[in-house]
């Protein structure tokens, strides 16, 4: 905050977050600097009263409404100052000095209240919902714990459903996601830190990692990579995910989303760092390998043959997503005599009298799927399904009889998406569907010698891509034998008593020998 002196000498205050404006004695003047800070803002509550009735001292307390506990402030800040201290009679002068004589003499029963010397803390902390009390005289402002907005009660993850697991996710709320960690995690060493980011938002994240485990480097890391954000305001998780990754041109991501508190906390046992934000039900974990997309939470709650075989599923899935229509483009175009006769012959069949060639067919339906996908994602959820069902259906069915595409198309064209659902990860999947369309066009051009000069591009970008200083591919390269147990298959838990060694932690051991 900066101070403006007019030519009739009153005194303008302008909020200036990283100021710190020392209070002034006279509570008129801090009255008159809240006031014009928030002149215009109805929703801003200001309310002056006398401490134990008309013959005490004057305060002052301001808070916004909807985002602090109206019961709370009139029954344990208003009628303890105003009624119960008349009763006590204390000495002001010790309430001027030290806040705990305050709680003992005025009879004030909140359970959590600071103390602090600039008009700029007082706002910052109004803004959160807290309720600011300047008493007249006294050079620091109090400021009571009231916080009590509108909340989204906890549910079920919508992204990351489970067939076995903990049916609670994150929500919007900062301090409800936090517990939700602390719940799982009851270990002194676990640290959750905590800052603000955006200038103008001041919008809460927390940094938690378990500190004789986590890896000093990539916290030290990130706090670099913090402290360099300067934007106006940080409205979700995605906005600091941006930030901090080191390729932004990449369409893989760098760091790993989650909606679920037990995958959070398993990725803190392991070593790595989850980061939470105000207003966002996302959090995110770093650093992170490629493998960890492919990997759901209840792999780990189930038996490990069946959490392999699963596992398996989706890397081929992932491998279909990507290669699917491509390869059908480049065997239908350049190489059909890879395949068996009959089935060479049982394709050209269909595509008899289709005017197009199998990339055009492959372009066509893909959009075309593409465009349900997001229409299902916005329309309400009711209606989203059943578009994306009967349309699709309808769709190619029409598209087949009227000789636009082959039947043999449209069944490629839905496998892949298929393939492409079944990986755990919306961002990696979304990443394969990029991928895909570049294949496509190589298959179209090259043939099978076309996809392959792409994956092979591919490979170079994901060889060279780090996560916090963590190799993208790792385990599988640099090769790491043990690691490799909870990679392509997820071995036995009596078997797995180390942790990543990719994630370089403190501590590596996270099984003892009883087993």
């Amino acid at each position: 905050m900066t101070i403006n002196k007019k030519t009739n000498n009153d005194l303008v205050f302008e909020y200036i977050p990283d100021k710190k404006t020392p209070l002034n004695e006279d509570i008129d003047n801090n009255i008159k600097a809240i006031k014009n800070t928030f002149e215009n803002c109805d929703d801003m509550v200001f309310r002056g009263f006398k401490e134990s009735g008309t013959n005490g001292s004057k305060m002052f307390l301001f808070y916004i409404d909807g985002l602090v506990d109206k019961i709370l402030i009139d029954n344990f800040v208003m009628t303890p100052l105003m009624l119960t201290t008349r009763m006590v009679r204390p000495d002001f002068n010790e309430i001027k000095n030290s806040i705990s004589e305050a709680t003992k003499n005025s009879g004030m029963p909140v359970t959590d209240f600071k103390e602090f010397e600039s008009i700029e803390e007082a706002i910052t902390f109004v803004l959160s919902g807290e309720t600011a009390l300047f008493i007249d005289g006294y050079t620091k402002v109090i400021i009571i714990a009231t916080k009590s907005w509108p909340a989204r009660s906890i549910a079920e993850p919508s992204t990351e459903t489970v067939v076995r697991g903990s049916r609670d996710g994150f929500t919007e709320t900062f301090r409800m996601n936090t517990a939700l960690v602390r719940r799982r995690i009851r270990d002194p060493k676990l640290k959750i830190r905590q800052k603000q980011i955006g200038v103008r938002s001041r919008t809460d994240i927390a940094i938690l990692y378990i500190e004789d485990i986590a890896d000093k480097r990539v916290i030290t890391e990130l706090y670099k990579k913090l402290e360099k954000i300067d934007i106006d305001a940080i409205l979700d998780s995605g906005y600091i995910e941006q930030f901090i990754e080191e390729s932004n041109y990449s369409p893989f991501p760098q760091t790993q989303t989650t909606e679920r508190p037990d995958v959070a906390a398993a990725a803190i046992y392991e070593g790595r760092v989850v980061i939470l934000v105000d207003n966002s039900p996302f959090a995110l974990i770093i650093p992170t390998t490629i493998t960890a997309f492919f990997q759901s939470p209840e792999d780990y709650y189930t038996r490990s043959v069946i959490s392999i075989f699963v596992r398996c599923l989706r890397f081929m899935g992932g491998l279909m997503a990507i290669l699917g229509p491509a390869i059908y483009i480049a065997i239908t175009s350049f190489q059909p005599g890879i395949i068996p006769s009959k089935l060479a012959l049982s394709i050209a069949a269909t595509r008899e009298g289709v005017p197009f060639p199998a990339f055009i067919e492959a372009i066509i339906m893909e959009l075309t799927f593409e465009l349900l996908r997001e229409a299902g994602v916005r329309l309400p959820k009711p209606i989203g399904s059943t578009i994306g069902i009967v349309g699709g259906l309808v769709i190619g069915q029409a598209a087949v009889t009227a000789n636009i595409v082959s039947p043999i198309m449209v069944i490629v064209v839905a496998i892949t998406a298929i393939a492409s659902f079944s990986i755990p990860n919306y961002e990696l999947s979304a990443a394969f569907r990029l991928i895909r369309f570049v294949m496509m066009i190589a298959a179209a051009i090259y043939g099978l010698f076309g996809i392959v000069l792409v994956g092979i591009a591919v490979l170079i970008h994901t060889a060279n891509l780090k996560s916090f200083g963590v190799p993208y591919l790792s385990p599988i390269t640099p090769f790491n034998l043990k690691d490799m147990k909870d990679v392509l298959y997820r071995a036995p838990w009596k078997t797995m008593k180390k942790r990543p060694s990719s994630f370089d932690t403190t501590d590596s051991t996270k099984q003892g020998e009883k087993n």
